[in-house]
């Protein structure tokens, strides 16, 4: 059976990048270095199972990375939305959109952006009785 099992994103610091995902209740579930390749790979996911996650890749002497056009941003569901960007918030997360609803939905979306720059999406959903 196909399935998705991870997004890689390239991190100039490892471990303010786990640091950052954690706050969003994401758990390391390995991690890989590579010194004779000159990288380090962390996964992050939800739960103990191994289903899709990140795959945080540090090169080593990488601190920053120039983002393409293509990219649009890494999407994870949350509940509380508010309180959750108020935690980001004060931990000095940059809050690009606050929270709101989505045009035509029933969602409630805010985004944020992580330390290397990467948009990330928060979404509430909000389900019609």
């Amino acid at each position: 059976m196909n399935s998705i099992l991870y997004t890689m994103i390239r991190v100039g610091d490892l471990e303010r990048s786990i640091a950052f995902y954690k706050r969003l209740g994401m758990t390391e579930r390995r991690r890989r270095d590579v010194p004779e390749g000159g990288y380090t790979l962390a996964f992050l996911g939800y739960g103990d199972d191994d289903g899709a996650g990140l795959e945080l890749t540090y090169n080593y002497g990488v601190t920053r990375y120039d983002h393409g056009t293509a990219f649009g941003n890494v999407v994870i569901g949350v509940a509380g939305i508010v309180a959750v960007c108020d935690d980001l918030r004060a931990a000095g997360v940059p809050i690009r959109r606050e929270p709101g609803p989505v045009k035509f939905g029933t969602s409630v979306i805010a985004f944020v952006e992580d330390p290397d720059g990467y948009k990330v999406e928060l979404i509430e959903h909000h389900r019609a009785a």
